[in-house]
């Protein structure tokens, strides 16, 4: 389906016709392509390329110039052989997933012909057009792409460092976060106190903690009764949050309490041996786990690049995603400035696709195509209950703006919230078989 279709239908139209596209997104993974990746480039298209970081982003632009343009040279860095989703972490905290099932690996890649390098990427020499990798070796490129995904700000709050986050993790990316975030829950006591502290605007995966809380609600529910969720939050007003309202009195009652930033809900300093943290008015709240989800920035190989500015993340040019201060360096996912798009998943996939598109018509001296993106983006209260919103955007004026979006209805009954969750479970398995191939 191509977004020219997906406009025609008109997310603003019917909740009907916002539905048929949820479905479609379940069964399409090519849904959020660029419309100017059509067929194969030329045959004697064979200049270096060069990806830096296989999550949704990398791995889908890397696919994608491989598949459109198969006599391009493409480098894959990537350091970890298995990639772990943040998308389904939270189903993971709450015992309804393993961590085996948010694992993706890079044979499909392989495959194709992408030249695959688990190591780091340390620095970038635009000059020369080099990557400096971990392995103390480096790799010349004509054009350069980054997904780096995000690095946390340190000491943004006061405490919470490295070391504190192996007391009071963040889980902002998926992997041993996940694992002792898990760990910590399951031996919590019942009657506990999950303190979950979310970060002002921007960061990645808006909805992220509200699914959080509400999932390890959910898991509290089940296994430690007498346990509550406290969200203290650093801004008043949040991603889909009056359909997550709704459903946490719908399915949780009151055992999630949320504190925006007018009701002292900002938290300035954290004590993770203690498992507290005080608020902005000086309010001390303790914790039986808590899960602190810091602010962040641009992955660190995006600062190296000379690509981020002084708000730490990635600005772009919109159609084609180049940076705007380094040429010939793309970036595409949560590292970028491209709002109203969100810092997600299908946004990163989406993206990948575009900038593959525009490296593509550069090297054959062409101009590219205008694009136009999809987003969809499911959450979970539990696992009978979903919500969702679904957007797309296209270039105005030099700018990405929305064009049309469409929400989950407030008065839905429980067959259409089921619907919904079923939905996001078929969203995942495309996704991710659109960017890293069939698991195994």
């Amino acid at each position: 389906m191509t977004k020219s279709n997906i406009k025609n239908q008109g997310l603003n139209s019917s909740r009907r016709d916002l539905l048929k596209l949820m479905g479609a997104a379940s069964a399409l993974p090519l849904l959020g392509a660029c419309s100017s990746l059509g067929g194969p480039a030329s045959k004697d298209l064979s200049a270096r390329v060069v990806v830096v970081g296989g999550g949704f982003g990398g791995a889908t632009a890397a696919k994608y110039l491989k598949r459109n343009a198969p006599d391009l040279d493409v480098t894959l860095v990537e350091p970890n052989k298995v990639f772990y989703t943040c998308p389904f972490s939270n189903l993971v905290l709450a015992g309804m997933r393993t961590m085996d099932s948010i694992s993706h690996n890079y044979n499909e890649l392989r495959e194709l012909g992408v030249r695959v390098v688990h190591t780091t990427a340390q620095d970038v020499d635009p000059v020369s057009r080099t990557v400096s990798l971990g392995d103390g070796s480096s790799i010349r490129y004509e054009k350069l792409l980054l997904s780096p995904g995000i690095d946390i700000r340190w000491n943004a709050i006061e405490g919470y460092d490295q070391a504190a986050a192996e007391q009071a993790p963040h889980a902002w990316k998926a992997g041993d976060q996940t694992r002792l975030l898990r760990r910590q829950i399951e031996a919590m006591d019942d009657g506990g106190v999950f303190v979950l502290t979310a970060p002002a605007n921007p960061f990645r995966c808006p909805p992220g903690p509200y699914e959080r809380a509400s999932l390890v609600a959910h898991y509290l529910s089940q296994h430690k009764p007498r346990s509550k969720v406290l969200i203290l939050d650093a801004k008043d007003n949040f991603s889909k949050q009056g359909l997550f309202m709704q459903g946490w009195k719908d399915v949780h009652g009151d055992r999630i309490e949320w504190v925006g930033l007018s009701g002292d809900g900002k938290v300035v300093r954290v004590d993770a041996g203690k498992r507290e943290v005080e608020t902005e008015f000086g309010t001390i709240h303790k914790a039986s786990v808590l899960n602190v989800v810091p602010p962040q920035k641009a992955g660190f190989i995006a600062d190296r690049a000379g690509v981020t500015n002084e708000s730490g993340w990635v600005p772009v040019d919109p159609v084609t995603f180049e940076s705007t201060q380094v040429k010939d360096i793309y970036v595409v996912g949560d590292a970028t400035i491209a709002a109203p798009m969100p810092k997600s998943g299908f946004a990163a996939n989406a993206q990948g696709k575009v900038a593959a598109a525009a490296i593509i018509a550069a090297l054959e001296g062409q101009r590219p195509l205008e694009p136009s993106w999809a987003n969809t983006c499911y959450s979970l209260i539990n696992p009978e209950y979903g919500i969702s919103v679904a957007a797309v955007y296209r270039i105005q004026e030099g700018l990405i703006h929305e064009s049309s979006s469409g929400v989950s209805p407030s008065d839905a009954n429980a067959t259409f919230r089921k619907l919904e969750a079923d939905y996001a479970s078929g969203w995942y398995s495309a996704i991710t078989q659109d960017t890293w191939g069939t698991r195994r």
